[in-house]
């Protein structure tokens, strides 16, 4: 896949690669040319926000009766998982587990919808938002029809949508799944899931909005029921609040230490880590702070976590957006492997990552970009012959899939990592600058 590579210039300061030219007539770690970013309103919730609050956290919704939407996103986590494993356990009895590690909930309020098309320089920003699209229609559903021919040109790339493999196109969409999942909260049916909100506490607040004929209609009653979930997304603060040190740095309100001022250069030089190839850190053309990714979709090739229960059979392969949960696009083989890209702010708080959890830490997901292509026998296990079995974790057939061409995958077996040790460790002092719940008086 082509991919761009950012050059990111905020003010006449601080370029991808390059040091601040101001720096010496600033104090050190000052941002020599803040800006004002764009941030939402806050205005008190809708009563149907207040609806959706009531139906995130009650776990009554689920088979088990103590799972809810909060205990696989937790408000404590970043709308993330709380615990320590790569996925979270659901099911009647709390024992299943998941497929895929649990993503982030914040941040969702400026995602695209799902499409496939050439890849733009201008990281999406043009696009509805899923805030936009809940405002135009609360059920739209969108149909991505793609003619092979037209997805094998070049630099034809999925891109937005929601889950790892951007299978809902809203995020009342996204809500449903997991109700349903028999992994998850394992609902059962539409049919028990409406029984159960009729007879919720806040079954009123329903017959306030739509009137008492809602009860009456099993699908109407489900769908606005998760339709409310996502305006609470979208209006509740705490899912995309913009508080991390990065932001207030960002607008000159703080100064990151020595550590971080070399991560930050090393996230955007395109010939080190190259992050902002993918997790794009430079602010919309119209103000907004940026969201760290480009909603776009790569081939990694993360080594196979056996730790899944799903990977005990050797045989089981999961292939993102081929499936095996999205269904539209199995015959699409060139994407095959691709997952999309996650947003990087609040990544600091997390314990599983990539799409299969197999990192638990962020020095472990450096490593592997450092060292995927110089040093593969410290990623990748190895075969009783000894081989170093190189993206196990993607069948043979898509190998052609995996990204080999951007930094700082463009290297060889046996060539000179892009990071030393000291790189690895400034670009995770300035990745924690993205956790939220900065205090810049502190």
């Amino acid at each position: 896949m082509i991919r761009r590579t950012f050059v990111w210039l905020l003010g006449a300061g601080l370029m991808a690669g390059a040091v601040f030219a101001a720096e010496p007539q600033n104090l050190p770690g000052e941002n020599p040319n803040p800006i004002h970013l764009k941030r939402r309103p806050i205005p008190p919730l809708s009563a149907m926000a207040k609806l959706g609050r009531d139906i995130f956290f009650d776990a009554r919704l689920s088979s088990s009766g103590k799972m809810a939407c909060a205990s696989c996103h937790s408000p404590e986590h970043a709308y993330g998982p709380p615990n320590d494993g790569p996925v979270m356990l659901g099911g009647p009895d709390l024992a299943l587990p998941g497929l895929r590690a649990v993503p982030l909930l914040t941040y969702l309020d400026r995602q695209p919808g799902f499409s496939i098309g050439p890849d733009k320089d201008d990281g999406n920003e043009n696009k509805p938002s899923l805030a936009q699209q809940a405002e135009i229609a609360k059920t739209a559903v969108r149909v991505q029809k793609i003619a092979t021919q037209t997805a094998q040109a070049a630099n034809i790339v999925p891109q937005g949508g929601l889950f790892w493999d951007g299978r809902a196109g809203s995020l009342q969409m996204q809500a449903s799944g997991p109700l349903l999942d028999p992994r998850e909260m394992d609902g059962g049916s539409i049919e028990i899931i409406a029984e159960k909100l009729r007879n919720a506490p806040y079954a009123k607040k329903f017959a306030g909005l739509f009137g008492e004929n809602i009860f009456q209609n099993t699908n109407l009653l489900v769908s606005q029921a998760m339709f409310a979930i996502g305006r609470y997304q979208i209006e509740e603060p705490s899912f995309h609040p913009y508080t991390s040190k990065y932001d207030y740095w960002l607008e000159g309100k703080v100064r990151l230490s020595e550590s971080e001022m070399r991560g930050v250069r090393l996230f955007n030089d395109p010939a080190k880590a190259n992050c902002a190839g993918c997790h794009t850190s430079q602010p919309s053309r119209d103000g907004w702070p940026p969201l760290f990714t480009d909603f776009q979709y790569e081939a990694l090739g993360a080594p196979r976590n056996l730790a899944l229960a799903d990977t005990k059979e050797p045989r089981y392969f999961d292939l993102g957006v081929c499936g095996p949960l999205r269904k539209d696009l199995a015959d699409q083989a060139q994407f095959c492997g691709m997952f999309k890209t996650p947003t990087l702010r609040n990544t600091a708080i997390r314990r599983a990552f990539f799409h299969n959890g197999v990192f638990q830490t962020l020095q472990q997901v450096l490593d592997f970009y450092n060292f995927r292509d110089t040093n593969p026998e410290k990623i990748y296990p190895r075969a009783a012959d000894g081989t170093v079995q190189k993206f196990n974790d993607i069948p043979v057939q898509y190998h052609g899939n995996v990204d080999v061409s951007d930094p700082p995958f463009d290297r060889h077996l046996g060539d000179t990592s892009a990071m030393t040790a000291e790189d690895e460790a400034d670009i995770i002092a300035f990745l924690k600058t993205l956790n939220d719940g900065y205090d810049p008086e502190q």
